[in-house]
């Protein structure tokens, strides 16, 4: 099969389109023939993407969200035949889907939403399942509950936006000017600029953090006492928490098949919108992960085109 691989570790200069063997399934796992995939531009700089139990995982294939056709299943799968359609979310310590074929755990795809293409379906994959996890598992949000998305217009916190106004609470988000209107767009009902955040103190059930690292001290001083500070790059301040009295918690997203089950409805039924910023053929997935360093011009997530 065709991949696009990297043999050093390294930024998206290591990465080349070249031949590989196509993976076979092993027990339990089914092995994807890849539609689209999407890029998370920050996976190359993951300890998991390049070793696993401390071993070098070298060659490697990067993005794991994606969306294809069901070509074979390993030894103990049932419920999941060859033709079938799906997506998911392969382990970030396996080689990922930026190839024509994938080899996943079967508990990782779920039957993809049918009113949307394999594109729209890999960019929903990852960041989906962040934010149900985010809000549903961790923050536990309800109905009514204030929640502050910082980064709201960004490729994972569109969903933590939408998902937290489909679960009934008041949003507010941060984000830049050119997509304020996106925002308001996904349901949120307020927008202030980042530096704004010293005007809301202690007012916010929820905090989900979906910008990156530094995790500034206005999102834990927007919480009131008792609420939660949900980040997705890195761990947050400790000491930040304990001063001003909240549950601030950092997690890696794993793939859900229940989870992706729901998300796919909440998808058909117009509760969720995927957006895709750019696509790129498999071929050039360098020019794909390159593309990170330079300031979006449309809002959502870049996909790799591997089948029309």
């Amino acid at each position: 099969m065709m991949a696009l691989r990297a043999h050093t570790r390294g930024g998206p200069e290591v990465l080349v389109y070249e031949s590989a063997p196509r993976p076979a399934p092993g027990s339990g796992d089914a092995l994807v023939a890849v539609h689209a995939a999407a890029i998370t531009f920050a996976e190359l700089t993951w300890p998991e993407t390049w070793t696993s139990g401390g071993a070098d995982r070298t060659p490697i294939i990067p993005s794991h969200e994606f969306s294809g056709v069901v070509a074979e299943v390993g030894e103990g799968v049932t419920g999941l035949s060859a033709g079938d359609e799906v997506y998911g979310l392969a382990p970030f310590d396996r080689d990922g889907a930026a190839a024509e074929y994938v080899s996943t755990p079967v508990t990782s795809v779920a039957a993809r939403p049918r009113t949307v293409s394999h594109v729209a379906a890999a960019a929903a994959a990852l960041p989906a399942l962040t934010a149900w996890e985010a809000l549903v598992e961790h923050a536990a949000v309800k109905r009514g509950q204030r929640v502050l998305v910082h980064g709201g217009a960004g490729g994972v916190g569109s969903f933590v936006t939408q998902l937290a106004v489909a679960l009934g609470a008041r949003v507010t988000c941060t984000a830049h000017s050119p997509d304020v209107a996106y925002v308001l767009g996904l349901g949120a009902e307020r927008v202030i600029d980042a530096e704004s955040l010293d005007a809301e103190k202690g007012v916010f059930d929820a905090v989900v953090d979906a910008v990156g690292q530094d995790t500034p001290e206005g999102l834990f001083a927007a919480l009131h006492r008792g609420g939660h500070l949900i980040t997705l790059q890195e761990p947050p301040a400790q000491e930040l928490a304990d001063r001003y009295g909240v549950t601030a918690l950092f997690f890696i997203v794993a793939a859900n098949q229940d989870c992706l089950i729901q998300l796919a409805d909440m998808i058909d039924t117009g509760r969720l919108k995927s957006n895709v910023a750019a696509t790129f053929p498999l071929a050039e997935g360098r020019a794909a992960y390159e593309s990170g360093a330079v300031r979006r011009r449309h809002p959502g997530k870049t996909v790799l085109v591997v089948r029309d």
